[in-house]
Parts: structure tokens; C-alpha cells; sequence
């Protein structure tokens, strides 16, 4: 009886020590209290290249005491309006990454940073979104606020530059269609061969604004959280 009974608290406190390293290591090291997050409205095009839409991304950062990063994880279950995206829209946030941490002064080597796409297409190509990430990432991380009406479109580059993008005419139909009232885009793209944007934002009634740097972005999109 005596050995039957000790084996059951041999057992008993076995299991009891499992549990406890199953919760260690479920449990993630990061918590609520220290996770930012903000959603940047982005412009893109429809399969086809004929029509522009507006898509959100969703980001979230949250801080790894482990300092392994930074680390970007991309959900990309095609639920709820979420988008596959393709590697260079990937390879578009990762140069974004590098970008926001310089902005704010981290090395990110606490960040983990997840990300969603939130879009009409099933797959998302490109890297015009990027520097749209750079200011969300910087925001969320400062805590101020995205501004509604304003969009901005651009590929960033790691030292924070944004530099210019495709197919600006059907995007900024979009953003119009929308109702936003301010387009940010690439310096130097305001006209080209292929279009005049003054003049069709003077007929849509929408402010068309030139940046060349994720600061001049961030300036023009962010509010003042705190």
C-alpha cells in the first residue's frame, strides 16, 4: 500500500513539473503591457494593372526580452480580407524594418513584428507599400496616430529614402474613390511622361504631395499620440 502510494506522488508531481515546462514554453516571453500596434491605409492595383485599390496593413510589435530580432512574421491566412504576399512585398517590409528602427534610434533587436495584409487581392506583389509600413512601424512604436485621409504610396529604402513606384494614376483614383484627401508620392513623380498628377488631382479634388524621406512622410501621415 505504502509503495502504491508513493508511486502516485511520484506520478502526481512528475506531471505537475511537465505542466509547468508546457506553459514555460507556451507561453510567449512577451506580454500585452508592451506590444504597439497601427494599421497604415497603402495603394496598390488590382490583377491586371488596371484598376487601383486601397488595402490596410495591420502591424503589431511586440518586445522579445530575448533580443533575438528583429524578427517579421507575416500572417498570411487568407481569412477575414487577409493576403498572401508575394517576396518582394517581404523584402519591401524588411528594408521598411530597417528603416523605422533608425527613425526611432533602436537597434530593433527586441522587436518581433507581425504583419497582415489586409487586401482585395488573394496575393499581393511589390514593394509601393513599404515605406507606407516604414511610417506605420514608427508610429506604432511612438504611439502616435495614423491620419485617416491620408495615404502614401512609395518604396523605402533601408537609409529611410522613398523612391518612386508604378502605375500612380489608377492609385490615386483609388485613394480618391476612398475619399482620401491627401496622396503622398515618390519626389519627383508629381509629373512625368506618362502623367501630370496636379492636373488631375485639381479635377478630383485631392491633394497630391511630394516626399523624398520617411521623416516628410511621417510628418504629413502621424498625429501626436501622447
Amino acid at each position: 500500500m505504502a509503495n502504491r502510494r508513493a508511486k502516485r506522488v511520484t506520478l502526481h508531481l512528475v506531471l505537475s513539473f511537465a505542466a509547468v515546462v508546457f506553459c514555460t514554453q507556451a507561453v510567449p516571453l512577451w506580454s500585452a503591457d508592451s506590444r504597439h500596434v497601427a494599421t497604415v491605409p497603402a495603394l496598390g492595383v488590382l490583377a491586371g494593372g488596371q484598376t487601383g485599390i486601397v488595402h490596410y496593413i495591420v502591424l503589431q510589435i511586440d518586445k522579445d526580452p530575448r533580443r533575438e530580432g528583429p524578427t517579421v512574421q507575416f500572417n498570411e491566412i487568407n481569412l477575414g480580407g487577409g493576403s498572401i504576399v508575394s517576396e518582394d512585398w517581404k523584402e519591401g517590409v524588411r528594408q521598411a524594418v530597417v528603416a523605422a528602427t533608425k527613425a526611432v534610434g533602436e537597434d530593433g533587436r527586441e522587436w518581433v513584428i507581425t504583419i497582415k495584409n489586409r487586401s482585395y487581392n488573394a496575393l499581393t506583389e511589390g514593394t509601393s507599400a513599404s515605406s507606407a509600413v516604414a511610417v506605420g512601424l514608427v508610429a506604432a512604436w511612438r504611439g502616435d496616430h495614423i491620419k485617416s485621409d491620408v495615404a502614401l504610396t512609395g518604396k523605402i529604402m533601408p537609409d529611410g529614402q522613398i523612391e518612386s513606384v508604378d502605375a500612380l494614376v489608377v492609385k490615386a483614383e483609388a485613394a480618391t474613390r476612398a475619399r482620401f484627401k491627401t496622396i503622398l508620392v515618390p519626389r519627383g513623380q508629381l509629373y512625368t511622361a506618362d502623367w501630370d498628377l496636379s492636373q488631375l488631382a485639381t479635377r478630383w479634388n485631392i491633394n497630391v504631395i511630394e516626399v523624398a524621406t520617411l521623416e516628410e512622410a511621417y510628418l504629413l501621415m502621424t498625429t501626436p499620440g501622447r
